[in-house]
């Protein structure tokens, strides 16, 4: 068998992208490619492409996955809260049904943009749903 018969096949690899600092990024609400523009146009709804850098973010598929990961944050925070003020202060129920509610709710409203914008970061580093990678048909 001749050299000059042999033929080399390159499988071009996309460069990798860096997992954390995307992740953070969209958790600050910037783009996950350059860190400058913003992931949202409203507070939950993600913008069509990075106003920076131009990053078409309209085909991400969060889905469900932002509430249930703000749910279980939520909930291993104010669970534990919950039950260590009542070992400790035993307070009367009323004040439970006026602290406990109201940190569920401010808490979970700061945290799902946060987690959403996060969630997006992941799928970009991953090229995953159009991200630079196959496209889901």
């Amino acid at each position: 068998m001749d050299m000059s018969d042999t033929r080399i096949y390159e499988t071009a690899e996309p460069a990798p992208r860096p997992l954390m600092p995307s992740m953070l990024r969209g958790f600050l609400g910037r783009c996950p490619a350059c860190g400058k523009g913003h992931v949202f146009r409203k507070f939950l709804k993600v913008t069509d492409e990075c106003s920076a850098c131009g990053e078409e973010m309209h085909h991400h598929r969060a889905d469900d996955a932002p509430p249930y990961f703000t749910i279980m944050v939520v909930g291993h925070i104010v669970v534990p809260m919950l039950l260590w003020a009542e070992l400790a202060w035993t307070p009367a129920v009323w004040i439970h049904m006026v602290i406990w509610p109201t940190l569920t709710l401010v808490l979970s409203l700061w945290l799902l943009p946060r987690i959403k914008g996060a969630v997006v970061g992941w799928q970009w580093a991953l090229r995953m749903h159009g991200f630079g990678g196959e496209t889901d048909d």
